[in-house]
């Protein structure tokens, strides 16, 4: 025993010298340890669930690095692997496993089935060893450390639109009667407008637009009641894209919040430049999380395509000298390129050829990690779309222009949304615009080029074949003479 003591007090001594909770490091589950706390929620369900824990990862850590004076919990549902609730504890968080709440609206026309288990959204309430908490979605990203929240009500919440409150953050005061009334209204199936969390709020909480606007009381007491809080706790990206800077005159600027289409949301690498905010978030899983775990899947793709760009360009040009050697031999000279003639060609073979140039773009975007970098991500799409251009342009005796042109048009549009100067979103969008118009003629040029190109090889096909024959015959017509 006496040994076994030793053991477990060396491993406790040595998570505080790397800074790890001693409860971790004895395999205790992490407890309270603070009067609040800020929370998140992860379940499993949707197409989407592992770049949610991954964002929700960069919030909590990003909340760590602000040195808030509040627990980081995270409320899991049973079926979130055991791996992601270690990597979570080991990062500190709080994780308290629940089971998912069952939907009743899940038969409401037009339903989103990602919303499925979002109203586990109201575990928070039963967080009662807390005095306040501020719940929050998985895309926030926080400017600083808003502390002063655990100072509002019973409940508060931003309204970024005029006539609805957001369920992306709010306050709460944990209360174990007030999560069993709503249990009861959900299983009474009280009007939700989308049958996620949101809808059954702003039912629960319909008179919020009527209440005093949150100020912290300067002596750090606690409020009662309800409040809205000011538009800074809750600053709608959308707010920024306009001017490409903030304007949010009512309340600190504290978290920035990405209520857009599920596949525009900050952690994916495509939505930056679409979108300019994405890079802030990523600046914020660089200096928290990393990218560890994609860094090796990059590297081998990279590896794969320019392999595959020397291969095919070798293989060219051995097809491309064994075809003039050939032509010599025979004393024919090539089709003139300028012949469009379209007899006999079938257009299967033209829409095998479109579809492996945009097979070209497709396979390396869905290939490369959801959640990296934008510039690692922009990076390998780049390499690997113009790897499998080159092996497509091989393949199909193309020239190199006519399949390169819409890649550098598309690299082109990529400088432009990054460019430093634009001065306001307007004119972001205009000059996006007059771009597209510039590169549409040489893209319209190349795709032309690219459909006529299987006229002149079907033209090349008889001399080809005529050529091989002569060199077959040629021996045998020597030895009869």
């Amino acid at each position: 025993m006496r040994g076994g003591g030793a053991v477990v007090w060396l491993l406790v001594l040595c998570g505080l010298a790397y800074n790890i909770p001693a409860a971790q490091v004895m395999g205790v589950p992490l407890k309270a340890t603070k009067k609040n706390a800020y929370a998140t929620m992860v379940y499993m369900g949707t197409p989407r669930d592992y770049e949610f824990y991954t964002a929700a990862r960069v919030l909590l850590q990003s909340l760590a690095r602000f040195e808030v004076d509040a627990d980081l919990v995270v409320i899991a549902s049973k079926a979130v692997p055991q791996k992601w609730r270690r990597t979570l504890n080991d990062e500190g968080v709080i994780v308290k496993v629940v089971n998912d709440i069952p939907n009743p609206y899940i038969n409401k026309p037009k339903f989103d089935k990602r919303f499925i288990f979002t109203l586990n959204k109201m575990y928070a309430w039963s967080l009662t060893e807390y005095e306040r908490v501020v719940m929050l979605d998985a895309d926030n990203l926080f400017l600083r450390a808003p502390d002063e929240l655990f100072q509002c009500g019973e409940f508060c919440a931003a309204f970024i639109n005029p006539c609805i409150f957001h369920t992306g953050l709010f306050v709460l005061k944990p209360s174990n009667e007030t999560f069993k009334s709503m249990l009861q209204e959900i299983q009474e199936k009280i009007p939700n407008r989308d049958g996620a969390d949101q809808g059954f709020l702003t039912s629960h909480y319909n008179d919020l637009l009527d209440r005093p606007l949150f100020h912290p009381p300067a002596d750090g007491s606690r409020l009662t009641g309800l409040y809205r809080l000011p538009l800074g706790y809750q600053m709608d990206a959308v707010y920024y894209y306009l001017k490409l800077k903030w304007r949010v005159p009512c309340g600190p600027n504290s978290v920035i919040t990405f209520p857009s289409v599920p596949m525009l949301k900050p952690w994916y690498w495509w939505s930056y430049p679409t979108l300019p905010l994405g890079i802030a978030w990523h600046e914020k899983r660089r200096a928290t999380i990393g990218y560890g775990t994609e860094i090796p899947v990059l590297v081998a793709e990279s590896l794969f395509y320019l392999l595959t760009a020397f291969t095919a360009l070798f293989m060219r040009r051995r097809f491309s000298v064994s075809e003039k050697t050939m032509g010599l031999k025979s004393g024919l000279p090539r089709t003139p390129s300028g012949d469009h003639s379209l007899t006999g060609r079938p257009l299967i073979l033209k829409m095998v050829l479109f579809g492996a140039i945009i097979g070209s773009y497709l396979i390396p975007f869905f290939i490369v990690p959801t959640t990296v970098h934008p510039l690692m991500g922009w990076g390998t799409f780049l390499l690997g779309s113009l790897s499998l251009l080159v092996v497509t342009n091989s393949i199909f005796q193309l020239r190199l222009i006519l399949s390169v042109t819409p890649w550098l048009a598309g690299f082109g549009m990529l400088l432009v949304m990054v460019w430093p100067y634009h001065t306001n979103g307007i004119s972001r969008s205009l000059v996006m615009s007059a771009y597209a118009c510039i590169a549409s003629p040489p893209i319209w040029w190349a795709m032309k080029g690219i459909y006529f190109s299987q006229d002149h090889s079907l033209d090349r096909e008889p001399l080809m074949a005529w050529t091989t024959l002569k060199a077959e015959t040629t021996p045998e017509l020597s030895k009869l003479c």
